[in-house]
């Protein structure tokens, strides 16, 4: 599931830190993902797949699962 943006994202090539629980290593990948130039097309995809684990666009697993339910709601 490669898509184009994927080659101009800010972690290309950094992917221990996005696939961890280590709160410094999440950390890390959120600090990266602030000025991500696809930022908004990560995240899209992110939520359009409920079942990816790790940071994508800016957030964690745990946060899309609260956007996921506050737009049921």
């Amino acid at each position: 599931m490669f898509a184009e943006w994927q080659d101009r994202a800010a972690c290309k090539g950094e992917t221990e830190a996005f696939f961890s629980y280590d709160e410094e290593r999440v950390a890390h990948a959120l600090a990266i993902c602030e000025n991500c130039p696809v930022r908004q097309e990560c995240l899209q995809m992110a939520l359009a797949d409920r079942n990816l684990f790790g940071v994508w666009g800016g957030t964690t697993q745990a946060e899309r699962r609260r956007i996921h339910r506050r737009r049921v709601a």
